[in-house]
């Protein structure tokens, strides 16, 4: 659900906002480790409450944030004076309540409980995956997370994957789905949007030199001559990426 554009904030606050700089894929040699990055607008990354164990207070307007494709709501505190960002839910809007580490039971959107004061049947999302640490599961855009059950120690919970995993039950998660669920939709229209995103142009290998990709070279356009490998030779089709251990049979004389 896409959300109104009258409730938008055009400028980050400062003091929540840092620079820093971007590894284009390098590593500490300077060698390009992940191809296909550089360049792009310049970010600032924004501190996000993932924890979400203080923050609380009234949602001042949502903001777009460059690092992440959800959106970002700003909640001022007005006993403490102070700002934070979370990930915003879809649905919330401005003048809306936000609590953390809630112990009220119900559906509040944005509202932060541990395990053991949701519900069964709720949806969440920024969940942790230990207690006091921060969310690190279900983060993006329309994201959320089923609880199916719980025990006096754990609850059981549907990911987005469809994978089942429990979890410690004074782990904290959000009520709610994540916004900006259309963003899977938006269409680059031109290469120089890409670039602004800080993505180079990926090439094809049976486009290079010999030299350059084990499928390059030939006369005219030759598909390859080989089976599908990567740059280094390892094949990319067909072959197992987990290894197996082989028993070793057992010997048995008769």
């Amino acid at each position: 659900m896409k959300q109104n554009k009258q409730f938008f904030i055009s400028e980050p606050l400062k003091s929540l906002t840092k620079h820093y700089k971007s590894s284009t894929g390098r590593n500490n040699k300077g060698r390009i480790t992940a191809w296909h990055r550089g360049g792009g607008h310049a970010k600032l990354y924004r501190n996000i409450d993932l924890k979400r164990t203080h923050t609380q207070g009234i949602v001042v307007g949502l903001e777009y944030d460059p690092n992440r494709s959800a959106f970002l709501a700003r909640v001022f505190n007005p006993d403490t004076k102070n700002h934070a960002y979370i990930i915003a839910p879809s649905k919330i809007k401005k003048g809306d309540i936000i609590r953390s580490n809630s112990t009220r039971n119900g559906l509040q959107n944005g509202h932060s409980k541990t395990l053991n004061h949701i519900m069964t049947g709720t949806l969440i999302h920024n969940l942790s995956v230990f207690p006091g640490e921060n969310g690190k599961i279900l983060r993006a855009p329309g994201a959320c997370g089923l609880i199916l059950k719980r025990t006096k120690r754990l609850a059981k919970v549907r990911l987005k994957s469809g994978q089942f995993r429990w979890f410690d039950i004074k782990t904290i998660a959000t009520n709610g789905v994540v916004s900006n669920s259309d963003s899977r939709f938006n269409k680059l229209y031109k290469a120089g949007q890409s670039r602004w995103l800080g993505r180079r142009p990926t090439v094809r290998g049976v486009a290079m030199n010999p030299v350059d990709h084990p499928h390059g070279g030939g006369e005219g356009k030759t598909s390859g001559g080989r089976p599908s490998v990567t740059p280094w030779g390892k094949p990319t089709k067909g072959k197992p990426t987990k290894s197996f251990r082989v028993k070793p049979k057992p010997n048995v004389k008769i």
